[in-house]
């Protein structure tokens, strides 16, 4: 016998917190609001698929933050002033802000193809009053030194948590930035403000002419606009040291408290086993990407494997999240249909309320996964479980509670996961299209009658020419026949 009060309450949300490495129980510093910081690209290059593992990831866990009830402010930055982009600008020859605004504008795009929607990108050359004002004072502090250059560097010496968050523990491993070494106290101090050389921009400021360090202005717009403490800061994997490292030093040491609650880390994207980076020339630009995928496939298959697990590209994957997308389409097509057509229910036999319960169990499964550290492939492993209990039990008992409850879960996963859209949002049919439904069923009712009266040739020539047509049949063992119209 199945009941309702054996259903059990959503469980509660737990992340693993890269500082620590512990599993810890989610609380967000102010109940009910998530404050998340996501580091977003230096604009001197396209967009590849590296950098858009880290951004589905993280829109991934926003979206199901949301779901959940949480009021989620995202912001992702835009180094829009670095080295990179410097040099990029005199091999092209062009203006340095000209190749930002290419490079911004792609990223811009890509953003938009894959559903992610972050509610502020901050850029550096907006913020330099606020740097310039965060260095004084961490310099007011004795946290950081002016050189004879006009440079200004962090010493880490006068933060005694350094290299907790990395794991990286030996002084001697902390060293770098070797190109300044000579004016620096120490090798593992960092550049907060870099004093300025012919032919570069500048901003005027206490020592003089020069632009911002790479990791201050993470500290200085995150704590702008989400507040001295804040729940999340994500990147990559390879940002944990030396800049997230750099981040919390610079920022604890002015604040005086700890900064960041959660810290969480996507993992590598490879290709074949090695690290996607420019150095190895084994990148994937998203734009050559969407050439061959369709942007929700790409985005399936990012969320396929856990956030903080190595990810290999190669084709097979990719077809098999185009196969997948497709069965989780025809299902949430199949599904609305019924919703919209099926008449209510007014009663459950044990063996629709067993189907209710696994519906129920797969939702919880999907919830339990997403809820242990956002794990995206177990949740998805639990709707395409569902995708098959519906093609093989419910379809062909075109039950209006049993599709609603189904259909229920299909919306939650799709929140997160995005993928599934324009199917939800499909408009419901016209009254032309109703009259060919219509006729398309009496077709596949006039071919029953041609396999109830032993013509299978008849029937299956029927059978051909739908498909032809794009409608495919699927015939239950019960004797019910389903059409489908297949996705060109």
């Amino acid at each position: 016998m199945y009941a309702l009060s054996e259903w059990r309450p959503l469980p509660e949300i737990r992340v693993r917190n890269t500082l620590g490495g512990r599993l810890e129980v989610f609380r967000p510093v102010s109940p009910g609001v998530v404050r998340m910081y996501v580091c977003g690209p230096t604009v001197y290059d396209y967009t590849h698929l590296g950098h858009a593992r880290t951004y589905v990831a993280f829109d991934a866990i926003k979206r199901y933050l949301a779901l959940r009830g949480y009021n989620v402010f995202h912001v992702q930055n835009i180094t829009d002033i670095d080295d990179k982009i410097i040099n990029r600008a005199r091999e092209e020859g062009r203006d340095w802000r000209e190749v930002v605004e290419t490079y911004t504008k792609d990223y811009m795009e890509a953003l938009e193809k894959l559903k992610i929607r972050v509610d502020l990108h901050p850029r550096v050359t907006q913020h330099i009053g606020e740097i310039i004002e965060f260095i004084e004072g961490l310099i007011e502090k004795g946290h950081a030194y002016v050189a004879p250059s006009g440079s200004v560097y962090f010493d880490v010496t006068t933060y005694p948590h350094y290299g907790e968050l990395s794991g990286v523990k030996d002084p001697q491993q902390w060293r770098q930035e070797e190109e300044f070494l000579k004016e620096k106290r120490h090798p593992f101090d960092f550049v907060l403000w870099r004093a300025w050389k012919p032919g570069e921009p500048y901003w005027e400021s206490p020592w003089g002419r020069g632009r911002p360090g790479w990791h201050i202005e993470c500290s200085v717009m995150s704590t702008r606009y989400l507040g001295r403490q804040f729940d999340i800061h994500g990147g990559g994997q390879d940002l944990i040291f030396p800049h997230h490292e750099n981040e919390r030093a610079q920022s604890e040491a002015l604040l005086g408290r700890p900064w960041v609650r959660y810290w969480l880390h996507t993992g590598y994207l490879t290709v074949r086993g090695e690290k996607m980076s420019k150095s190895l020339g084994n990148i994937v630009p998203l734009k050559d990407a969407f050439r061959r995928w369709r942007p929700e496939v790409i985005r399936l298959w990012l969320l396929s494997a856990h956030y903080r697990t190595q990810l290999d590209f190669n084709e097979d994957a990719l077809e098999q999240a185009e196969r997948n997308l497709e069965r989780l389409r025809q299902v949430a097509q199949d599904l609305k249909r019924l919703v919209e057509t099926a008449q209510p229910t007014y009663r459950l036999d044990e063996r629709r309320l067993r189907l209710l319960r696994e519906v129920e169990e797969l939702r919880y499964g999907f919830h339990e996964a997403m809820s242990n550290d956002f794990n995206t492939a177990g949740a998805l492993a639990a709707v395409l479980k569902l995708a098959k209990l519906v093609n093989a039990e419910i379809i062909p008992l075109e039950d209006y509670t049993l599709a609603l409850r189904a259909y229920k879960l299909l919306l939650e996963f799709n929140s997160v996961f995005a993928v599934l859209d324009d199917v939800i949002a499909a408009r419901p049919a016209t009254e032309a299209e109703k009259l060919v439904s219509e006729l398309v069923d009496l077709i596949v009712r006039i071919r029953r009658r041609h396999r109830e009266e032993r013509r299978y040739d008849i029937a299956d020539w029927i059978r051909s020419e739908l498909a032809r047509l794009g409608i495919r049949l699927l015939d239950y063992p019960d004797g019910r026949t389903v059409w489908r119209l297949e996705r060109k």
